[in-house]
């Protein structure tokens, strides 16, 4: 029973405080006066200036330049390392699709990249996901190739093509 009493009586000194608080505060600044945009006419008070420093002249010596260098440092040459490798048999029907992409005039920089979006295609299409929806991934996997040139033909007008290839030679072959 003294813990629930004690407990109430904490809570209710807690929003008294709380209460208090907020009902005795206000927005009121710090500051007596708001500022004008008169200029003062009263005198500023008098400054006191400090002797100057005296540096003994055996500490007193010029900034000397840094030492030059005979040559500029520059980082080694980093010499690019292999990428990784196509460890990915390509099948007979892998290479129907990816020769079909070349004679519409794309060369992806890796058959995985193709794949991956022929695949897409094929499973979209199966569980009857929309175009639309086919269209905006393809779209996004045929511009993320790093051999896709935006000179060449639009992402749009590449996803056209893988979806339309992908449709044609690819599923259910």
């Amino acid at each position: 029973m003294l813990r629930t009493r004690g407990k109430v009586a904490g809570v209710l000194v807690t929003f008294a405080a709380a209460g208090l608080l907020a009902a005795c505060g206000n927005n009121d600044s710090t500051a007596s006066s708001t500022p004008t945009l008169k200029t003062s006419t009263s005198a500023a008070a008098p400054t006191q200036t400090l002797p100057p420093v005296q540096v003994p002249t055996g500490e007193a010596t010029s900034p000397q330049p840094a030492p030059e260098t005979g040559a500029p440092e520059r980082p080694e040459p980093v010499t690019p390392s292999p990428g990784p490798s196509d460890t990915t048999p390509v099948t007979g029907k892998d290479q129907v699709f990816l020769d079909a992409l070349r004679k519409k005039g794309i060369t992806p920089s890796s058959p995985d990249i193709a794949l991956t979006a022929a695949n897409y295609v094929c499973q979209g299409k199966a569980s009857g996901a929309s175009d639309q929806e086919i269209a905006t991934y393809v779209n996004a996997m045929a511009g993320s190739d790093p051999a896709f040139d935006p000179q060449k033909m639009s992402v749009e007008q590449a996803g056209k093509i893988y979806i339309d290839v992908a449709s044609t030679t690819y599923c259910n072959k």
